[in-house]
């Protein structure tokens, strides 16, 4: 039991502010999937839906994405190709609501008649801003507005049919924002500027949302979902958008986002534990909060489950990852390797050939298989941030941190000295890296490609990392990594470069998106219509 547990003199209630109470309110009237009736439920055949299940799995391996990202992402792939087979979007809601039951995205008979009206509403409206915006304008503007209004479309979409867990995401968001607003004050900027980038911020941290996501909860915050439109209104709003569209960017790549990025995903621990509890005990969570021993013994369970997932869910994100960087990167380089090294140099290093397949799984395996999770003091510091969260005590929402204002370096000589001793690290490890490989024979194709490699393998590793401190409040930083730093972050810094710069030049999502979907897919439609017709003509002899 931690020191700070009351004593028999003590008050053991705790009194919940109303942001808390509300919170817990909203769990009880969250909006809730209403499954359809059996005729217009929707149904796919099983065979079909195995061998698009097989197939989904497969082109998902290509492209890393969080697990919450991937359905968005399935949504976006599929409009993109049915509109440009049918640009006018009629009657597509339906084929998309079969492909995502078909790559069981969704349960047979989940999804329904009432959920092809709304959706196929949405398309319509898509469509009509899309021809009003994008039509007869300029390259790089046109692909900036169609790709903002596919965001709107594609996340307004899952969350039309996971209206559950949206609405409990985003009362959650809105409760650490309502926490956290009074707790930050940034010089020379107003209120109400500070408030956007908290609320960007949050999305990033908590919500883990790329830009498409952080688009949409934004544009829905200050504005409306596109179901709450009116074609007139939309008509009418039309001209606005590309400004409106510019300010959320601008909003969402502001410097000062990422700076309370930093301060939100310091605080976050506390609320991840206690958002656990409440979706784990959801029935007793009033009685738990509100009585200091039991919500020790609750969180105390409660971190020691999520310390022991957390060991699971890195070697989860270890598999993924190395099978994506093998898929889509491993693999085309060592190709590349034979003959370009048979080309240039007449000859093929075999030594080299086998390093550079077998070391960079090790090299996985070792950063990642050295992590300590958080223990019983992280736990206590835990408890109490919580009951500074959830009771009516304001002294927690004073203690303000200060951000200072957009200023220009007061030491400019000293951060120019910074920078160029920064980049010779690049030089300093790169040139060891050299001649270590030379003096195994490697030559300078092989070197290439071990040093891209280990960047990747390095960089995504690290990400992969950063879970097992998510959950731990204060970090304290080893008396060696000021050196590990110095030979560790040029590598992080490549491989950030070929992970995403590079990412684009992912050919395995073109043959997957441009050659292999579109025919595959075909002919999950002829075989689930000629199912349909065998099944009907059988309940005819019946």
């Amino acid at each position: 039991m931690p020191d700070d547990q009351p004593t028999k003199n003590e008050s053991n209630i705790i009194v919940l502010s109303k942001f808390t109470q509300a919170l817990l309110d909203t769990f009880k009237t969250a909006k809730k999937r209403v499954r359809p009736d059996d005729i217009s439920a929707l149904s796919v055949s099983q065979t079909v839906s195995f061998f698009a299940l097989v197939y989904e799995r497969v082109r998902n391996a290509v492209e890393y994405r969080e697990d919450h990202l991937i359905l968005r992402a399935a949504i976006e792939r599929i409009l993109r190709r049915r509109f440009s087979l049918n640009p006018d979007g009629h009657s597509e809601a339906e084929n998309l609501l079969r492909e995502l039951l078909w790559a069981r995205y969704f349960d047979n008979g989940v999804l329904g008649a009432e959920d092809n009206v709304v959706i196929q509403n949405l398309i319509n409206k898509y469509v009509l801003l899309r021809r009003q915006l994008v039509v007869g304008r300029d390259n790089e503007i046109r692909i900036f507005l169609d790709q903002f209004l596919m965001d709107l479309l594609t996340c307004e979409v899952e969350e039309t049919l996971q209206p559950e867990s949206a609405t409990i995401q985003s009362n959650l968001s809105s409760f650490i924002f309502q926490i956290l607003r009074r707790k930050i004050k940034i010089e020379g900027l107003k209120e109400d500027q500070k408030d956007a980038y908290s609320l960007v911020a949050i999305e990033k941290v908590f919500g883990k949302s790329d830009r498409s996501y952080l688009r949409y909860r934004l544009f829905t915050t200050f504005y409306k979902t596109l179901h709450d439109y009116s074609e007139k209104e939309l008509q009418n709003l039309g001209a606005k958008l590309p400004a409106i569209f510019k300010k959320i960017d601008d909003m969402v790549t502001n410097p000062y986002v990422d700076n309370l990025a930093k301060f939100t995903r310091k605080q976050l621990p506390p609320f991840l534990i206690l958002f656990a509890l409440i979706k784990n005990k959801p029935d007793e969570v009033q009685t738990i909060l509100t009585n200091r021993e039991r919500l020790w013994t609750e969180i105390d369970q409660t971190c020691r489950d999520k310390y022991q997932q957390l060991g699971v869910r890195v070697r989860t994100l270890a598999v993924r990852s190395f099978i994506y960087i093998l898929l889509t990167k491993m693999i085309f380089a060592i190709i590349l390797e034979v003959p370009i090294s048979i080309y240039v140099y007449g000859e093929v290093n075999r030594n080299a050939i086998i390093i550079n397949s077998v070391f960079p799984p090790i090299l996985m395996i070792a950063i990642l298989g050295f992590f300590k999770v958080p223990g019983e003091e992280n736990t206590r510091k835990i408890y109490q941030r919580i009951i500074d969260i959830i009771d009516d005590d304001k002294s927690f929402e004073t203690r303000v941190a200060f951000m200072p204002k957009k200023s220009s370096p007061k030491r400019p000589l000293l951060i120019f000295g910074f920078t160029v001793f920064y980049s010779l690290t690049f030089l300093v490890t790169l040139s060891l890296i050299y001649e270590f490989l030379s003096n195994l024979g490697f030559n300078l194709v092989s070197q290439v490609i071990f040093i891209f490699f280990v960047s990747v393998v390095s960089f995504f590793s690290y990400r992969i990392r950063q879970v097992t401190k998510e959950l731990r409040l204060e970090e304290k930083a080893s008396i060696l990594a000021p050196i590990g730093d110095f030979f560790f972050m040029p590598m992080l810094s490549l491989g950030k470069f070929f992970s995403s710069g590079i990412a684009k030049l992912n050919f395995f999502i073109f043959i997957f998106d441009f050659i292999i979907e579109a025919p595959f897919k075909l002919i999950f439609e002829v075989v689930e219509e000629w199912i349909s017709f065998v099944r009907k003509r059988k309940e005819e002899i019946i």
